[in-house]
């Protein structure tokens, strides 16, 4: 698919509106180590045009709390934070690289996605010829060269989490960042929440819980919004036919929109424009029947208190 914008859905000015003010919890974009449609200082430009608030620099492999804050000095209008995923390429549950992107203002640590047990797992039961995320090229070229990093476990042979997850745990509480859980199994998933709740995590993301490697039921996601989780609602997920579109409304009106945070995913060539992803996902949950408060809920007020807990007010 092509990268021209006007290859892509449009959002309604009404959508605009009602994502107006919110955070991106979860975009990709340059530089990074696979092509992108835009860098993160021309999105800056582009969600100040539209009035989005800011957003979460999510890369698979490297901290992005530094371009983040240069991101900022460039463009003071829009709220570029960084974040940190525990992959094997800044060394999986490393509680040293959470301490440092902790003290530079790293806002979201994902645990383990393209290197964790569950994704390899995931990956390898695919049938031939699915489509696959932009990264699992990249993946297939280090196990190529021999220098894929080993799968990263979360829990030891007794179904316990590790103690390297637990002092992650414990300096995320620390540093009051946000904990998301990337590409973990359901079961992972429920075990790490609640050993994150024990540890003072205050802010918890369950990450894209319909994507091929989470499909959590409706009863893991109830369970995880009772312990204080969002769950995460990425456009790119039904979007890209991973899921059906009313899988995921589906799911939404059985959890709660309260327990719901909306965000993109974008920022690869061949999908939309990054700061269209949330006026767009909000013209399909208006379409199905969600009202404006609800939609506000989810793409505003929960991602603002994610964002910069305190230091906001509710709505914009």
């Amino acid at each position: 698919m092509p990268a021209d914008a006007t290859a892509h859905p449009t959002p309604s000015l009404h959508a605009r509106e009602i994502v107006r003010g919110a955070y991106d919890t979860h975009v990709h974009v340059a530089p990074d180590v696979m092509r992108r449609r835009i860098d993160d200082v021309g999105l800056a430009r582009r969600f100040a045009e539209v009035g989005m608030a800011g957003f979460v620099l999510k890369s698979h492999y490297v901290p992005t709390a530094e371009r983040a804050e240069v991101v900022r000095g460039v463009v003071p209008g829009v709220d570029a934070l960084g974040a940190l995923t525990l992959n094997g390429s800044v060394g999986g549950l490393n509680p040293v690289a959470v301490e440092i992107a902790g003290r530079q203002g790293a806002r979201i640590v994902w645990l383990p996605t393209v290197d964790c047990a569950n994704e390899r797992a995931s990956r390898a039961a695919l049938a031939p010829g699915t489509p696959v995320p932009m990264w699992a090229a990249l993946q297939d070229e280090l196990a190529e060269q021999g220098i894929v990093a080993p799968a990263i476990e979360v829990l030891d042979d007794d179904g316990a989490i590790v103690p390297d997850l637990i002092a992650v745990l414990t300096v995320i509480a620390k540093h009051g960042m946000v904990l998301a859980t990337g590409h973990l199994s359901g079961p992972e998933i429920v075990k790490a929440v609640d050993a994150a709740a024990g540890a003072g995590v205050r802010d918890i993301i369950v990450t894209h819980p319909e994507f091929t490697s989470q499909q959590l039921d409706v009863a893991t996601q109830r369970h995880l919004a009772g312990r204080g989780a969002l769950l995460e609602r990425c456009f790119t997920t039904p979007y890209t036919g991973k899921v059906s579109w009313d899988l995921v409304f589906e799911h939404i009106r059985a959890v709660g929109p309260e327990h719901s945070i909306l965000s993109s995913d974008l920022g690869q060539p061949f999908n939309p424009p990054v700061e269209d992803g949330l006026a767009l996902l909000a013209d399909r949950l208006l379409g199905a029947g969600f009202t404006d408060d609800e939609v506000h809920t989810m793409a505003v007020t929960n991602t603002r208190r994610l964002a910069r807990p305190g230091n906001l007010p509710a709505t914009s």
